[in-house]
């Protein structure tokens, strides 16, 4: 009886030792598909040569829901179809042109973009008085008297001395996304803005901008870093110094455009969803690789991997390429609204939105006993470099599935080089280092094999 017992007891502690013997097993499987045969980094470099200038509603965006439509039927995935949805059409026109004029008038050139979303100077473009501040406080401590009538010069960099280079964005976009709408209260004429990037370099970072209704649209664009150091430099030495920018950016009217969707469906759970996404839609100043082209054949690579590894998950697994993130996110929208509509049970959903860079883990929006599962996972991950299970959040698509009930994530990459290259003309495919793109696709398609396996 003792020896039954003893047996018994065995048996119940080899159990999980099995299993995560298992487990590794199959992550091995895993990264060495990527590793040896990915197909992420040929199909970005497609996806970037020939349909770069893809933000949505352009001809480069509607190639980019056909090419990526096609790529997913090749895999011989169960179906694939596509999600209507009306976007926005902004267009930015003719290249913009700036300089600043010094009391002598003198005229220096300067590198800058317009803000997505923004308005349009007018084809005579403006010159005004400039008033540099660099945070909320000081705009206020301004007022209407010192600011109507000129233009604001946000220069606020971001903070290097964060170690997360996220949590230093996040300070410093406010003033790009809210900077024209707070000056134009003010009674200014335009605003200016220092990229918001890491790099010191003559690239100007663009991205969106939100107006109110209430107050008046005022055109607003972004300096380089190593211009907008200039001009402040210029400006102590010569505070009469005038800015002058161009630019023939407008809105037109929506349009409709998709996201792609691609399902290999469960054999037991069926009708509820595992997702994993990107977004196909890109800044038009580069070629869209890090942001968000990468996120996007990566999500198209985990289908693979499953394909080729014949591995048939319990639930049905969707990778979405979702449309129009960048400046509206009308294709997220889009898509938890018809979660909603049919009742779908989303028990997942994992985005890849942060740079094609080495994965060094993932972050989490989930309770904390659904955290506590993801975490016992971690010694799965750690032969992969693949360590931090603390930080981080999930992404702007999948956020819009929280109220479903699902369990959200991002991938975190090393985010050290993403704003070098975040919405500028240098975010091109050879920024892209193979491995680290195939090593991410990997670590997704892992997470999502565990989370079908053992629920959450």
């Amino acid at each position: 009886m003792k020896s039954v017992i003893l047996s018994i007891s065995y048996l119940f502690i080899a159990l999980p030792l099995f299993s995560q013997n298992s487990d590794s097993v199959t992550l091995r499987k895993i990264f060495n598909q990527a590793l040896l045969k990915g197909e992420a980094y040929s199909n970005l470099e497609v996806l970037c040569r020939d349909y770069g200038k893809r933000l949505a509603g352009s001809p480069g965006a509607a190639g980019a829901v056909e090419y990526t439509k096609k790529l997913m039927l090749d895999l011989g995935v169960d179906s694939v179809w596509l999600q209507p949805c009306m976007v926005p059409h902004w267009v930015r026109g003719e290249k913009e042109i700036a300089y600043y004029i010094s009391s002598k008038s003198e005229k220096k050139p300067l590198t800058i973009c317009a803000l997505g979303n923004s308005t349009g100077t007018g084809v005579q473009g403006i010159t005004a008085s400039l008033i540099e501040v660099r945070n909320w406080r000081e705009l206020d401590s301004l007022g209407r008297k010192n600011i109507q009538g000129k233009i604001v010069f946000f220069n606020h960099p971001m903070d290097q001395t964060k170690i997360s280079t996220f949590d230093a964005y996040g300070d410093a976009v406010q003033y790009r996304f809210s900077g024209p709408d707070s000056a134009a209260s003010f009674g200014a004429v335009a605003v200016v803005i220092r990229s918001v990037s890491t790099a010191h370099d003559d690239f100007p970072h663009t991205g969106s901008l939100g107006y109110r209704d209430s107050t008046r649209k005022i055109p607003a664009c972004a300096l380089s870093t190593m211009a907008a150091d200039e001009l402040s430099s210029q400006l102590k030495q010569d505070p009469g110094t005038k800015f002058y920018f161009r630019q023939t950016c407008e809105m037109l009217p929506d349009v409709l455009s998709y996201n792609v969707i691609a399902e290999l469906r469960g054999a037991d759970h069926r009708d509820e969803y595992i997702t994993v996404g990107g977004h196909i839609d890109a800044w038009e100043t580069g070629n869209g690789a890090h942001d968000d082209g990468a996120g996007a054949v990566q999500s198209i690579e985990v289908l693979r991997i499953f394909k080729q590894l014949n591995m048939h998950p319990s639930h049905t697994i969707r990778a979405v390429m979702f449309m129009n993130e960048e400046n509206g996110t009308r294709g997220a929208k889009q898509y938890a609204a018809q979660a909603k509509l049919k009742n779908e049970k989303h028990l997942f959903a994992i985005e890849s939105d942060a740079g094609g860079f080495s994965p060094i883990g993932f972050g989490f929006d989930a309770p904390k006993e659904v955290r506590e599962k993801i975490q016992s996972w971690k010694p799965l991950f750690t032969p992969y470099s693949i360590y931090d299970f603390e930080h981080g959040g999930d992404g702007a698509d999948v956020g819009y599935l929280k109220n479903t009930g699902a369990v959200l994530s991002g991938l975190s990459p090393s985010p050290n080089r993403y704003f070098d290259y975040h919405h500028a003309a240098s975010d091109t495919f050879d920024k892209v280092n193979r491995r680290e793109l195939e090593l991410g696709a990997a670590a997704m398609a892992a997470l999502i094999y565990l989370v079908d396996k053992y629920g959450l």
